[in-house]
């Protein structure tokens, strides 16, 4: 996803601390300003945290699981109060944030009940030795968390981190910080002090806290941002978990129908007004089918254009980005059949567009755009749609429309990404966890596997000591392989 950078920061006439001026995304009214956090308080958070961490990791893990049970249920409650920050701050349709909300709540249920049960491995070792393995907290984790689903991608690393007993500070997004203040307030009091802290600030913030000494750091966000993220963990060692941008494909083979495919591609493309890390953001249609899927895309576009369905984006800043790659592409020869123009009226609205005769020139192809944009391009086979769907610098995920069982085998073995999704856009049964390739990031982000990346592993070999008489040899220890 793009990057975060702070929206406006301006200093507070009577305090002198710097703080996040957030705008109404419908009609551009400034809310109100959140103080971000100075070095001395990114310093105060992880020497707080790091004091907490060791009474944390030796609590049992059934009662890490019930503090987790217990945030789930304040957030449960808070559910509408939240909602209506997050649309406040990021245009996001209150509906569509309360259903976040209750993802968040489910998230972190079923993180109460993984934690306990998450185990090492039993090995096979001399008969009168033990040997397993255990897996350990790492000590404090740095939560970096987007602003497009800002409760329930929150959620997801917060309930991973603490229940397998790591110490947490949580930074929201710069463009939410409101609501992630409030998510604290409401998460924190479920846990012992200093185990759960929350920051507010921009990238300055959240590049100090990934330059302190902390143990895992987690982000969600632009690729940009997570290459130096990766970069400042390799030089203090963290253990770094990044779901970063995307440029996901969608490739429409020519045995299927066009006007379902249009609807899929339109629910990929302009759903969260493509503020999503796994939207459609580029589309391959093979010629046979190519007339009829241009034709109903550009009539699912103009219909959410007319029903008013298509929320802001979350900023101006945004739109401004998502307006660069279409003014750019058309420029290029891309042929804007559905929006592509900036709205009259106060807020940051965009279109829901489709511009077609596209190419693998444009930055619309080629980049993440972030917005509610359908590039379309024709392709003569599936084999030229699956090459081109396989190109670029990311690997987050990619959508395949096919009745064809070869065609689909064939993409599954051949597209680069973490995950691949075939005749649905979206779905897919819980528990499920990829691994982003390429500068879409690295490591398990989600599901029961992210438990271990806030893991580390010990290896324990217990062997039995020597009888009476029996000389100082330990048993089994004729069979241990020192490196």
């Amino acid at each position: 996803m793009p990057t975060t950078a702070t929206e406006t920061t301006a200093g507070n006439e009577t305090t002198g601390v710097a703080g996040i001026t957030i705008q109404d995304p419908r009609t551009g009214e400034v809310l109100w300003t959140v103080p971000e956090a100075g070095p001395q308080a990114v310093n105060d958070a992880v020497d707080v945290a790091r004091r907490a961490a060791p009474g944390w990791a030796a609590t049992a893990p059934a009662e890490r699981g019930a503090a987790l049970r217990a945030a789930a249920k304040a957030l449960d409650a808070a559910a509408q109060e939240l909602a209506g920050l997050n649309a406040s701050e990021t245009g996001r349709p209150e509906e569509e944030a309360l259903a976040g909300i209750a993802a968040a709540v489910s998230t972190l249920e079923q993180y109460a009940e993984l934690g306990p049960v998450h185990r090492g491995h039993s090995l096979r070792g001399a008969r009168l030795a033990s040997d397993y393995t255990v897996a350990e907290p790492r000590g404090v984790a740095v939560l970096l968390t987007p602003w497009n689903d800002p409760v329930a991608v929150a959620c997801g690393l917060i309930g991973a981190a603490l229940v397998t007993g790591n110490a947490v500070i949580h930074k929201p997004s710069e463009r939410c910080p409101r609501l992630g203040e409030a998510l604290g307030e409401v998460l924190a009091p479920a846990f012992p002090a200093g185990v759960f802290l929350t920051l507010s600030g921009g990238a300055d913030v959240g590049a100090a806290l990934s330059e302190a000494e902390v143990d895992v750091i987690a982000h969600v966000g632009s690729s940009a941002s997570g290459a130096r993220i990766a970069g400042a963990g390799a030089l203090t060692g963290a253990h770094v978990i990044r779901e970063n941008g995307g440029n996901d494909p969608l490739l429409v083979d020519r045995d299927v129908d066009p006007v379902w495919a249009a609807e899929q591609a339109a629910i990929g493309a302009f759903s969260n007004s493509g503020q999503i890390c796994t939207a459609v953001e580029r589309i391959y249609v093979h010629k046979d089918v190519a007339a009829e899927f241009c034709k109903a895309l550009e009539a699912e576009a103009a219909l959410r254009n007319a029903n008013g369905t298509v929320a802001p984006l979350v900023d101006l800043r945004m739109r401004d980005a998502v307006h660069a790659h279409v003014a750019e592409a058309v420029a290029q020869g891309a042929r804007p059949v559905e929006g592509g123009a900036l709205p009259d009226g106060p807020g940051s609205f965009y279109p829901a567009t489709v511009l077609l005769n596209c190419t693998d020139a444009m930055q619309v192809m080629t980049e993440e755009t972030f917005g509610p944009v359908a590039p379309v391009q024709v392709v003569d086979t599936f084999d030229d749609g699956l090459r081109l769907a396989s190109s670029g610098k990311y690997g987050l995920a990619a959508t395949v429309l096919s009745s064809n069982i070869a065609h689909i085998q064939q993409a599954v073995a051949t597209l680069p990404v973490g995950t691949v999704k075939v005749n649905a856009v979206f779905g897919g049964a819980p528990g499920g966890a990829a691994q982003p390739r390429g500068g879409s990031g690295a490591g398990f982000g989600y599901g029961p596997e992210l438990l271990d990346e806030f893991t580390q592993v010990k290896v324990v070999h217990i062997a039995a000591p020597p009888a009476p008489g029996d000389g100082v040899e330990l048993a089994g220890s004729a069979e241990v392989d020192q490196p």
